[in-house]
Parts: C-alpha cells; structure tokens; sequence
C-alpha cells in the first residue's frame, strides 16, 4: 500500500516535475510475469526515478547500509525502504551474496519484477563498470528474461555525495528483453555466468553510451581512494602544517 502511495501520490509526481524525465522503451517491459530489469547505478535517485516511471510494481535488491543507518536520518531511510519493499542485500562475502539471490528468486518466484544494479554500487565517476555474476544466477535459475535498462543523466543530477539533486534532463532506457533460455541448467557453470553477466552489461552499454571499464566498482573506488590518502600523505610531507602558537 504504502509503495504505491509513494508512487502515486507523495514521490513520483515531484520526481517527475524535478526532473521530467523521457522514458523510452518502456514496451519492453512485460505487463505480468517475472522478469529482472538490469540497470546501470549513477546516483541515489536511480532508486526512485525508475519505479517512479514503470507502470508495475518492482523490487530492489538494495544494499544492506540502507537500512542500518545511525541516527534519525538513519531509521527514516531504512523505514522508508522497508515499507516500499526493498530488500536489504548484505554484500560482506559469499554467503551474502547467496542470501541475496535467494531473496531475488523468492520476488521472481512471485511473478514479480525484480529490479537490480549488477555493478553491485554505484559509478564514482560515471563510467559503467563490470557486472557481478548473480544477475546471471537469477536468470537462468529462474527462467525469466533480462531487461536491460540506461538511466542517463542521473549522475550529473546529483553525483555521489551530493545530497539534494540538481535540475538536470535525464532519461530513462528500456531495452529489448534478454532470452537466456539456450543456458537452462547451466547455472553453475561460471563460463557461462560471466558470458550471460557480460551481454547484459553490454546491452546496457550500448543503450547508456558510457565508456565502459574491465573492473569490479568497488575495486575501482577502493583504489580511488587510497590513491587519495596517498596523495594527501604526501602533501602534509611535503607541506607540514605549521602548530598554531
């Protein structure tokens, strides 16, 4: 109830008015059944924009920090994606990652359209990166097409860290659905997993029209960062800080 009061009535018109979003593809996506849609993740509004524009309902593996916050601030987020029926995705190791695609087959088991980001976080700096295998588990063991989908101009409406988005055109593509049903039965096969992961990730490429890195994103961050205290190490030795007298 309170996902469609969301939808209809408290966030999807002002989304829509901010940043009048221009949806394309939108046929793609299959009136009723299971089905994933598979999406590139450029800003926190990426979480809203789409369900906002799609005329089902769909569920997000979102991560796990979402709903753990401290503070106020903290049980507002996670009561707020609680009750539009997110599930939290714990993404410490292995067994998480299983628990997590246990949780995506129960939504698709449901007939229910089951909404993921197969980078796994969100881009630090725009470009798409390298998908994580579990979007392919889900598809073969469930059986359900994969559709692609590009969310365009999000970054630059509100970048990571920025908290309240900027008046930005953005677009929002749907692309054909995936058939993946030649690799049934294949789902422990990791040569298989990564080709499935791969042309998914390709499809989403192709719609988004981002330049496209060989690596795992958060690896990417990771290494963003301490190239960051590096460079900061090396400030505070080259230039030490003068005590204040």
């Amino acid at each position: 109830m309170f996902y469609y009061l969301l939808k209809y009535v408290l966030l999807g018109p002002l989304l829509r008015l901010v940043f009048r979003p221009r949806i394309e593809g939108l046929e793609h996506v299959p009136s009723s059944g299971p089905a994933i849609v598979a999406g590139n993740h450029l800003s926190f509004s990426d979480h809203f924009l789409m369900p906002a524009v799609l005329k089902r309902r769909i569920t997000f593996l979102a991560k796990a920090e979402y709903f753990t916050g401290p503070g106020i601030k903290g049980r507002l987020t996670a009561s707020f994606f609680r009750s539009a029926g997110q599930i939290p995705v714990d993404r410490s190791g292995k067994e998480a990652g299983r628990a997590a695609i246990r949780e995506g087959l129960g939504v698709l088991r449901r007939g229910e359209l089951l909404g993921i980001y197969p980078e796994g976080t969100r881009s630090h700096d725009g470009r798409l990166y390298k998908g994580k295998v579990g979007v392919a588990v889900m598809a073969l063991k469930a059986g359900v097409p994969v559709i692609p989908c590009a969310m365009i101009g999000t970054f630059e409406a509100q970048p990571p860290g920025k908290v309240v988005p900027r008046i930005h055109p953005v677009v929002i593509r749907f692309g054909e659905p995936l058939d993946f049903s030649r690799y049934a039965g294949m789902e422990n096969e990791k040569a298989v997993l990564r080709a499935v992961t791969d042309e998914i990730m390709y499809a989403i490429l192709t719609l988004s029209g981002q330049e496209y890195v060989d690596q795992y994103a958060a690896v990417a961050k990771a290494e963003e960062a301490a190239r960051k205290a590096a460079d900061r190490a090396e400030g505070e030795r080259r230039f030490p800080r003068m005590p204040l007298r």
